[in-house]
């Protein structure tokens, strides 16, 4: 119980409203968040069909992750200054026009070179739109931080989980049709988000360029998203190489990592509150990438079934991760969130980029395990950061607490 009294991340609700009770404009958001997530882990299970259609070797064809997330990191300096300047409807809808551009040239790619230029551009439009997304749900949600970061991990878990599955449906016809297909449903976001969404004024102080990379000398921050580099290792080794492990049709990768994504979501929005109300966010934290290891080297070391089983409860691990990182990531420095977002973001997305290039270099030097094992690594790595800045984390999210929770009872973002 002592623990929970030391809690970074309790947050205080504002009155008015819960998870369930938002305004259209946080719904139309979300909705159009749910799409471009189910982007991420759409080219799981068509990532071997993709390799033989454009006769590509794996380590080719994981240059659609490393590109999309690459392009992704360097952007999320440029979210805040191009938003606090157009306003976050403005960026927001950019940011889709971007993807849907983008995903539909990318299925009508005649090589693996056009495909990975293709996932540059997406990943621009969708680092526009995902980082614009969460400031626009945090400054509009009714029920204060916690029950918008909620609704945000939501969206994550349901595209992550939907994703994959889209994949294998469309996918199985021709790897050319899950993208036409993310281009259709991106624009039928933004055509939501154009209706629902009202013109809001621009913040009365622009955001530099620089202000994210000034955000990390915060050092609460800087731990924060030197744990979550690591622990995104590991997360995009299980994303972005398993499915050349598993080797399964898209059908059936499509139903694992459908399985996996509705673990992340009921373990992000259902079972991490709790654990961290029990617990401690941080201890949460700190035991969930130990476990999350431990299951990356019993998948790399086991037979196909352990490899499956393995893979599907990895989503539980990844689920709490990404909660708990979100609300410290936003709690625990004195920059204001969006930029706090993408200087945390930027480090990030960087590991993101490195762990689908990296893994399969690694198999090619080695044997299939070692990427495995090199991903546990590093979630120990993460788990080690945690701790070892344990006090500082704690210190510096409660010296923080008061002045957010009172941004929470404002409309910062959108009307």
């Amino acid at each position: 119980m002592g623990q929970r009294t030391e809690d970074p991340l309790e947050t205080a609700e504002t009155p008015g409203g819960g998870i369930l009770r938002q305004p259209p404009a946080v719904w139309a958001t979300a909705g159009a968040s749910v799409v471009a997530f189910m982007g991420i882990g759409l080219v799981d299970p068509i990532l071997p069909s993709i390799a033989r259609g454009l006769d590509a070797t794996k380590s080719q064809v994981s240059l659609l992750f490393t590109s999309y997330f690459l392009i992704t990191a360097v952007a999320m300096l440029v979210t805040g200054f191009v938003s606090s300047r157009i306003g976050g409807r403005r960026t927001l809808l950019a940011g889709l026009a971007l993807v849907v551009v983008f995903a539909a040239l990318a299925g009508t790619s005649d090589s693996v070179g056009q495909l990975v230029g293709f996932r540059a551009g997406w990943g621009l439009g969708n680092a526009l739109f995902v980082s614009t997304s969460l400031a626009v749900i945090v400054g509009a949600a009714a029920g204060g931080s916690a029950a918008a970061i909620l609704l945000y991990e939501s969206a994550l878990g349901l595209g992550m989980a939907c994703g994959p599955l889209l994949g294998a449906v469309l996918g199985d016809a021709s790897w050319r049709y899950p993208f036409f297909g993310t281009a259709a449903l991106m624009a039928a976001g933004f055509l939501c988000i154009a209706v629902f969404l009202k013109e809001q004024p621009t913040p009365a102080r622009k955001t530099s360029l620089l202000d994210p990379l000034k955000a990390l000398g915060h050092g609460g921050l800087a731990s924060a998203a030197a744990a979550a580099f690591f622990y995104n290792y590991a997360f995009f080794t299980v994303l972005a190489f398993t499915p050349f492990v598993l080797d399964m049709t898209p059908y059936r990768s499509g139903a694992v990592f459908f399985a996996w994504g509705v673990l992340l979501a009921v373990f992000s929005v259902l079972v991490a509150p709790r654990l961290q109300r029990r617990l401690g966010s941080l201890t949460v934290l700190a035991g969930s990438l130990v476990l999350l290891a431990a299951d990356v080297l019993v998948l790399g070391y086991g037979n196909h079934t352990t490899a499956v089983v393995c893979t599907v409860l990895s989503g539980a691990f990844i689920g709490v991760n990404n909660t708990v990182f979100t609300e410290l990531a936003l709690g625990v420095s004195d920059a204001p969130r969006p930029v706090a977002s993408a200087g945390y973001n930027f480090v990030r997305w960087f590991a993101a980029a490195a762990a689908p290039y990296l893994a399969p270099k690694i198999e090619e030097w080695s044997d299939a395990r070692v990427p495995f094992v090199v991903a546990a690594l590093a979630a120990v790595a993460g788990a080690g950061i945690v701790v070892l800045r344990r006090s500082a984390l704690v210190h510096r999210a409660q010296e923080e607490a008061p002045r957010h929770a009172a941004e929470d009872g404002v409309t910062v973002f959108a009307n």
